[in-house]
């Protein structure tokens, strides 16, 4: 998303200069209490007792602020959280990943943080949904489940003794995701939700928004039985032994996915790129609303990451917030 240039005309850049100065002073109207810069005091009851966090420090028996971001106080702990920092995994993180190796009972996934991440085989549903031991035919038929370059949806188990980040995948919603787009955007544009699965009924469309900046978007996939699964493979395995390179129309169908759906799938993605663009946070009404907002312009999906829409979203957006505050106020 930050290849995207926008080649703005002096039109275009007055009026997104516009839209953009209008949401800054929303914004700072709302945490100017909280907002810290490098250096800043931060105001503290010391006869409460004070715990110091990350992006704090004491300098002449004053907490002061190392770093940019909003104060923020849990009991006796102050801590700055930075407005735009690295991803921090948490317990419990719905994350997206991407198998990089298919290592001995286990996977390595990259997940856009500073070390890669370990899913192990008996932290994951088997294909046949049976909760047994793991045995070595498993750990041979590993790839079978995941293989290199496939995009896995995992929790954040937690951290290990060795500093490395374990994942877990013992649910029907987890596992392997095909027929879709990964996107990559700054993490902190998401912020934790209580739902980050979202099934878009009208469009067709599943929307994973990962707490680590990759987003799934892609066709939706029913959950299907495993006893039905397994009699389709026990057939399927009766006619690969006569004919292993054909490949039946039925299973053509059951792998394609139909052009009205790959439309949605591309307007929902390129609506998460203009929003990354402009640095907007993403959550699922923001999405859906700049999605509402190019189908009733009949803007075209390729035309959406041009620079006239991006400033059609930002100004959308602009007035969307003043008329919330209007309302509150």
């Amino acid at each position: 998303m930050r290849g995207i240039q926008l080649s703005l005309n002096q039109t275009q850049r007055l009026r997104l200069q516009r839209a953009l100065e209008l949401l800054e002073t929303l914004s700072s109207k709302a945490s100017l209490n909280a907002s810290v810069t490098v250096a800043d005091n931060i105001p503290v009851n010391y006869e409460d007792g004070v715990l110091k966090g990350h992006g704090t420090t004491e300098l002449d028996g004053e907490v002061v602020a190392t770093v940019c971001g909003v104060v923020e106080r849990v009991n006796k702990l102050v801590y700055v959280r930075a407005l735009r920092a690295r991803y921090k995994p948490e317990i419990g993180d719905i994350i997206v990943g991407r198998v990089i190796e298919v290592a001995p009972k286990r996977w390595r996934l990259e997940i856009n943080f500073i070390q890669d991440a370990v899913l192990m085989l008996s932290s994951m549903t088997l294909p046949d949904g049976v909760q047994r031991r793991r045995t070595a035919v498993d750990e041979l038929n590993m790839r079978s489940i995941f293989e290199e370059n496939d995009v896995v949806c995992a929790e954040v188990r937690g951290f290990q003794h060795d500093g490395s980040l374990h994942l877990q995948a013992r649910s029907q919603k987890y596992g392997k995701l095909e027929r879709g787009q990964l996107l990559t955007i700054p993490p902190y544009l998401v912020k934790r939700r209580k739902q980050h699965f979202h099934h878009l009924e009208q469009y067709g469309v599943d929307l994973i928004i990962g707490c680590n900046g990759f987003i799934w978007v892609g066709e939706r996939v029913e959950a299907k039985d495993d006893m039905v699964v397994d009699d389709h493979v026990n057939k399927s395995e009766q006619h690969s032994s006569k004919s292993r390179n054909w490949t039946s129309l039925e299973e053509q169908e059951q792998t394609y996915t139909p052009a009205e759906t790959r439309q949605n799938i591309c307007r929902i993605a390129n609506a998460i790129r203009v929003l990354s663009t402009l640095g907007f946070n993403v959550t699922l009404d923001v999405i859906m609303e700049t999605v509402y907002l190019s189908s009733s312009l009949n803007v075209e999906i390729h035309e959406m990451l041009g620079a006239e829409f991006c400033v059609l979203v930002a100004e959308s957006e602009a007035e969307r917030r003043s008329s919330s505050a209007k309302r509150k106020g």
